[in-house]
Order: structure tokens, then sequence, then C-alpha cells
């Protein structure tokens, strides 16, 4: 659990809510389903229209690492790269392969697999990272989805306030109506901006973060790979994927 996600999140909210009531507002009069109706319902039907199923069913499936980032135990995947370095030392590439199976990683058994197969070292580096590359890709497009949902939803905010503006003015017969309608009409805009500064745009960044973050672990397989490929001493192989470790 990513602790400071959750941390950050409650103290926008709790600042937000606090400083209605110190204003002497009400709570209550932010809570308007219509107008959260009209924000969130239109901001996903734009992202769903620029996006294509897969990116947009990627985006959501990504959701989860905003609180939950994927488990990157550097040090765990140094010491078995550089066990397996030590094996293909002593009892050469192919007594690897019976490590394949157990790899839960998809990325990192194709790495394995193809260095058993003896795949020279550029032509191992070339496959991987035009796999890491699409990935990268792909992952991203996911990602920016919300950060295009923070573009659209304070413009859709507004086009809430202004429909019900657009009601209030259709009351214009009750004056005493009026200053609680146009109230009620802003709320809209609240959601907007809120939804899009406190929300989208900041978990877009956070996936951003957490993909660059992968994408350097998998960088760093590949060096891995490739030294054991060459020859390379597993010390020297161990000092090498260290600055991976620091610089994630």
């Amino acid at each position: 659990m990513d602790s400071i996600s959750l941390i950050g999140i409650t103290l926008a909210l709790a600042a937000i809510l606090v400083g209605q009531v110190l204003e002497g507002g009400h709570i209550g009069s932010l809570v308007q389903p219509t107008a959260f109706l009209i924000v969130i319902g239109g901001t996903l039907g734009a992202v769903m229209l620029q996006s294509s199923l897969r990116v947009f069913r990627d985006g959501l499936r990504m959701l989860r690492w905003v609180f939950m980032p994927p488990a990157l135990d550097h040090a765990t995947l140094i010491q078995k790269v550089v066990s397996w370095s030590v094996t293909a030392r002593k009892e050469g590439l192919l007594a690897l392969e019976a490590q394949i199976p157990a790899l839960d990683d998809p990325f990192i058994a194709k790495g394995l697999q193809l260095l058993v197969d003896g795949v020279e070292p550029e032509r191992l580096r070339e496959v991987l990272e035009v796999e890491i590359d699409t990935w990268e890709a792909r992952m991203k497009l996911g990602a920016k989805i919300w950060e295009a949902a923070g573009g659209y939803a304070p413009t859709i905010g507004i086009l809430g306030a202004v429909m019900g503006l657009i009601h209030v003015m259709e009351n214009l017969s009750d004056p005493s109506k009026l200053g609680s309608g146009i109230a009620v009409a802003f709320v809209a805009t609240i959601y907007g901006v809120g939804s899009a500064n406190l929300i989208f745009l900041p978990m877009s960044k956070k996936l951003m973060g957490v993909i660059a973050t992968l994408v350097t672990l998998r960088e760093m397989v590949v060096d891995g790979l490739v030294g054991i490929a060459n020859g390379d001493n597993p010390r020297i192989i161990e000092s090498r994927l260290s600055g991976y470790a620091g610089n994630a």
C-alpha cells in the first residue's frame, strides 16, 4: 500500500471541506448528486470517446497502482540475476532453462529463454528493448486517459454550472430561491476543477512515475542478461545492476 497517496488525497479533500466550514458554509451544500453526475459522467464519456477500448481498459486497470503499486524488489531481482550468472559460468547457459517455469514475469521469462537459446548479446538486447518500448508506450497511453480527464473535467464543470444557471433563470419569479439556486449551480464548477487538480492529474503523474520505475527495472534485467551472455564476472554484473536500484 502506497501510504503517501492515501495521505495526499485525504489531506486535499480535508483541506477543501475544512475551508468550507471555516468560511461559514455547510459541507452539505457541496453534496450535489446532479452536479457529480454531469461532471464525472461527462468526463468519462469524453475520455471514452477519445480512447480505444483497450487503452481505456488499461487505464482502469492501472488505477490500483496509485494506491497499491507493483512490488519492486530490486535487491532480490539483482541477486537472482547474479545467481543466474554464477550458474551460467559453472554449468553453462543450458542449466538456466530449469528456472524459467518458476518465473512469474513473462518479460523476464522471455529474456532468460532467449539467453538459454544462445541468442547473441546485442540481438538479445535489441529484442528485449523493442518489447520494453512497446510495453511502455501502451502503459503511457493508459495513464494519459487520466491526464485527459483532468483536461475535460473543468470545462464540463462549467457546462454544469451554466445548466444550473439556466434552471435558476427559469425561476426568476421567486427571488427568494435565487441565491441558493446560484450556489448549487456553481458546485458543478467545484467538482470539475477539484476532480481535475486533486484527483485526475495527480493520478496520471503518479502512474507515469510507476511506469518509469518499471521500465528501469526491465532495463536492469536486460543489462544483467546481456552481461551473462557476454560472460561478465558476476561481481561486475552485480555492481552494474546496483546502479539501477539506486536510481529507481
